[in-house]
């Protein structure tokens, strides 16, 4: 009977790495051949040096991955992964040795992964954070459109005005100016026609 379930029991995990190292958390993902109904996975979670075990067990799943918390920065841990079948689990996966980084440490460039629900939430935040720029640029712009329109209405406004002014100055000037000079005529005409008469004394 125990041969029976050893043979019925699930083969273990493949190309078990870890991903999204950071100081307190990493993600943990494997493969699975084909062929064999599993309905879960067992994750073991252990420090180097002893001190702590950590088993995750996840049954009706089909996920490949597992998002590790509460880590120790700059700490050693191994982990290994095994297939949860029908029939009980498999064996275990190759042991994975990792380590956790600084908090002063940036994530490396690789780190971006929609399974990881923490890239997830910084994407969204990236992204919203881009979408309100772009939409305070354009506010930006809309207001300054507004102000050059409201400027150059103003100066039509003002050209107009003063146009207008001189306008109405310039007939009472062009008026007077005739009358003063035809005065001017007139008088000269007046002086230049009264004939000049020379008084003799008898």
């Amino acid at each position: 009977m125990t041969t029976l379930l050893s043979n019925n029991r699930p083969p273990a995990p493949v190309n078990v790495s870890v991903m999204h190292l950071r100081a307190d958390s990493a993600t943990v993902s494997w493969e699975v051949p084909e062929g064999d109904i599993i309905i879960g996975f067992s994750i073991s979670q252990q420090r180097m040096d002893g001190k702590m075990q950590r088993f995750i067990r996840e049954v009706n799943t089909t996920s490949r991955s597992c998002v590790l918390w509460d880590l120790e920065e700059e700490t050693d841990y191994i982990i290994q992964v095994q297939s949860i079948g029908l029939y009980g689990e498999s064996q275990a996966s190759k042991r994975i040795h990792f380590r956790t980084l600084k908090k002063t440490d940036r994530f490396p460039s690789n780190s971006s992964n929609q399974d990881d629900p923490t890239v997830q939430g910084l994407d969204k935040a990236r992204h919203l954070q881009t979408g309100e720029m772009i939409i305070i640029v354009v506010v930006l712009l809309m207001w300054a459109a507004v102000i050059a329109l409201f400027c150059r209405q103003y100066d039509i406004i003002k050209d107009n005005d003063s146009s207008n002014s001189k306008e109405k100055v310039k007939p009472s000037s062009e008026r007077s100016t005739p009358e003063h000079h035809s005065g001017g005529l007139l008088r000269s005409k007046f002086h230049q026609s009264v004939p000049s008469i020379n008084i003799i004394e008898v």
